[in-house]
């Protein structure tokens, strides 16, 4: 079953090195659960179709989704990139993976790729995925530099990385917009797009190339 085929031709050599990388300046939120919220909840609410339309999602796209938890965004996604598009759903929680795996399976999703990750690195194959998302996952990245730069190696030419948070205090489970700009400009990574989202505190953000990748010890964080 494609949905619990790994993906091959992943980088393994330069991304296993961690030294150099700087540690984040900020509080990290504990993760607490693997479910934001109700997906009846956030259906009334319309969360996922105002996000999949800013993303600019459509049939045929390769998308990622990133600290995936129980599905929400992927199987909404799987939807509407159809059976010729392709969505890679990532958590770091083996437990938590392995039930995706089987409701991916339960629901027959066979544009549905299901992996493991790491705290430090999603791994994920190079210049593969039009949009990356991370949906209410980015404030619990504890190692948020070396993350994002494996991550952003993910994307293909043109892609985005779609961040959604809530803004408020990390110790909220949330982060402001000008901390998340300011980390993803230290990894030459900036914000083309941004939309609050109705009938929440969340936001919308979306991130594009727009310098090289910097070596890890030129990174410098943010206050």
């Amino acid at each position: 079953m494609f949905a619990l085929a790994l993906l091959a031709g992943c980088r393994g050599d330069p991304r296993d090195a961690n030294d150099g990388f700087p540690l984040p300046r900020r509080d990290v939120a504990p993760i607490v659960s693997d479910r934001f919220s109700t997906e009846d909840a956030r259906d009334r609410l319309g969360e996922a179709e105002r996000v999949m339309e800013l993303a600019g999602i459509s049939e045929g796209m390769s998308v990622a989704d990133i600290g995936a938890g129980e599905g929400y965004y992927t199987i909404r996604l799987a939807r509407a990139v159809g059976d010729r598009g392709r969505v890679l759903a990532q958590d770091i929680l083996p437990d938590v993976r392995d039930r995706l795996a089987r409701r991916v399976q339960r629901e027959s999703l066979d544009n549905v790729t299901v992996r493991l990750g790491a705290a430090n690195d999603p791994r994920l194959p190079d210049n593969s995925f039009d949009r990356i998302f991370l949906v209410h996952v980015y404030h619990e990245v504890t190692e948020p530099y070396e993350f994002l730069w494996n991550l952003r190696e993910g994307l293909a030419e043109g892609g985005q990385v779609i961040v959604v948070d809530a803004d408020r205090p990390i110790k909220r489970h949330g982060i402001s917009p000008k901390q998340l700009d300011c980390e993803f400009a230290a990894l030459g990574l900036e914000r083309v797009q941004t939309a609050d989202l109705e009938g929440t505190d969340a936001y919308y953000a979306a991130f594009q190339i727009a310098r090289e990748r910097p070596e890890p010890r030129e990174i410098e964080p943010c206050s």
